[in-house]
């Protein structure tokens, strides 16, 4: 093989070694990447750029507004109006003129039938430049509509803050989702660990004569019944490591895995009812629906405030010319003025407008209530749950320690040929049971702490800087 094929082969060994190590997240790693990553973050970051442009739109309603037209025409064919037959018309009138002063015998027949001719006055060449000022000297709908361009960009600001909480506790649940699954394959691989420690060891009191046969067989059924378990829960861990990554924002090709623990501290359970006074002013999806009342009362306004007047200021400038053959005679126009306008019936539009929008501010409102119902009653329950987990784990603790205990004294007496294969058999699916029912209570407690955390409007101040929206 060529030097070069070799060095390719070898560059294309360590991408592919690489692409498979995992990267290790902690829990604070995997939240700021979720901050700087997740769609949905960036995306409420995006509506808040389009809030700041829409209130720029709204304040350039009330700058002067400046245009320029122009424009050049040539008639191929020129227009003609129907005017009187001037030339029959002079000649009747100087007939009548003869007639009376005597001049001429009078003649009927020197007059002449009148009738119409096409003519045209128009000439072949014009041209037209103008510029035109206009400014709004009272718009109430333009002025209301400041106003409410602004709230639009709070509530945005306020919408980010909402989504980048969930996001934050859809992160830290993915994550200790992952990290329960770990540590039960732990568990599950030091059970079959020991199931196969206890093989060997029957096997080797089989060789000696000290077990039977069917002994052994039951040992080997112990091992292939605990195998498919550990397959299983790593199934279980990638599945949960694709939602850590969804939530995060990583693409779905990465290799991820988490560290951290369940840390946990005995605490005296919070008051429920201080809490929710704490909810009422801080949860995110209220503070949310409390902007969006105020930005929906705003809409009101702007739909009545059509029904007054506006007045506006203009200004323009005319400079113009026409003629044969590219041949102009020039002129020159200037304007000012105001002008009112004010509408005194459209069928009703307005009204249903006003309508429309104050059903939409008074489900708002509804909403915000039902709201505050569900925010109260998800506290009281995520306390009853610390509660009811802080005892949990207390109980499991024990628990473990003597699961633990019963396991070894098992593995003893069998040894000593005073137990039997069953006795270990449930033990240790008894410490499994153990771990897994301490290790579940550990991640119902830390679950329902962040989500009370999240009910709350708790907030961690160092993942500010991550919500910060760049300007172009």
């Amino acid at each position: 093989m060529k030097p070069t094929h070799i060095l390719l082969a070898l560059a294309a060994t360590f991408a592919s070694i690489s692409r498979a190590q995992p990267t290790t997240y902690t829990l604070e790693e995997a939240v700021e990447t979720a901050l700087a990553n997740n769609r949905d973050v960036v995306g409420a970051k995006l509506e808040i750029r389009k809030a700041e442009a829409a209130v720029d739109e709204a304040f350039g309603h009330v700058w002067p507004s400046i245009d320029l037209s122009a424009n050049l025409s040539h008639f191929l064919k020129k227009p003609k109006m129907a005017f009187p037959d001037f030339e029959a018309m002079l000649n009747n009138a100087v007939y009548q003129t003869l007639f009376q002063e005597g001049v001429l015998q009078p003649d009927p027949t020197k007059f002449r039938e009148m009738g119409t001719e096409l003519q045209s006055f128009a000439q072949t060449d014009n041209y037209e430049a103008k510029v035109q000022a206009t400014q709004i000297l009272f718009n109430s709908t333009v002025f209301r509509g400041i106003g409410a361009s602004e709230i639009y960009l709070r509530l945005s600001r306020v919408q980010l803050q909402s989504v980048a909480a969930k996001t934050v506790l859809n992160v830290e649940k993915a994550f200790y989702g992952a990290l329960l699954l770990e540590e039960t394959l732990e568990i599950v691989e030091e059970r079959l660990a020991n199931a196969e420690e206890n093989l060997a060891n029957v096997r080797a009191m089989h060789e000696q004569g000290l077990v039977s046969e069917f002994q052994m067989l039951q040992a080997e059924v112990r091992v292939e019944n605990v195998r498919p378990k550990v397959f299983e829960v790593r199934n279980q861990l990638e599945s949960a490591l694709d939602m850590l990554k969804l939530s995060m924002g990583v693409d779905q090709g990465d290799s991820v895995s988490v560290v951290g623990e369940f840390a946990y501290e005995p605490e005296p359970t919070p008051d429920a009812d201080s809490l929710v006074a704490e909810a009422m002013n801080r949860n995110p999806d209220l503070e949310t629906l409390d902007v969006k009342s105020q930005i929906d009362e705003a809409f009101i306004d702007v739909d009545r405030s059509e029904f007054w007047p506006s007045l506006t200021a203009f200004a323009d400038y005319t400079f113009a010319g026409s003629g044969e053959d590219f041949e102009f005679s020039h002129y020159q126009s200037s304007m000012v003025g105001v002008a009112l306008q004010m509408n005194l019936f459209n069928g009703f539009r307005t009204s249903r407008k006003v309508e429309q929008s104050t059903v939409e501010f008074r489900k708002t409102k509804e909403t915000a209530a039902q709201t505050k119902q569900y925010v109260a009653a998800q506290v009281r329950a995520k306390v009853n749950e610390l509660e009811r987990t802080r005892t949990l784990v207390a109980a499991q603790n024990r628990n473990v320690e003597l699961a633990e205990r019963a396991y070894k004294l098992a593995v003893e007496r069998f040894k000593e040929g005073t137990g039997t294969q069953l006795e270990v058999k449930n033990a240790d699916v008894e410490l499994s049971e153990a771990k897994t029912n301490r290790l579940s209570s550990l991640h119902a407690h830390t679950t329902a702490k962040l989500e009370l955390r999240q009910l709350v409007g708790e907030w961690n101040a160092a993942y500010d800087p991550y919500l910060e929206v760049e300007n172009n």
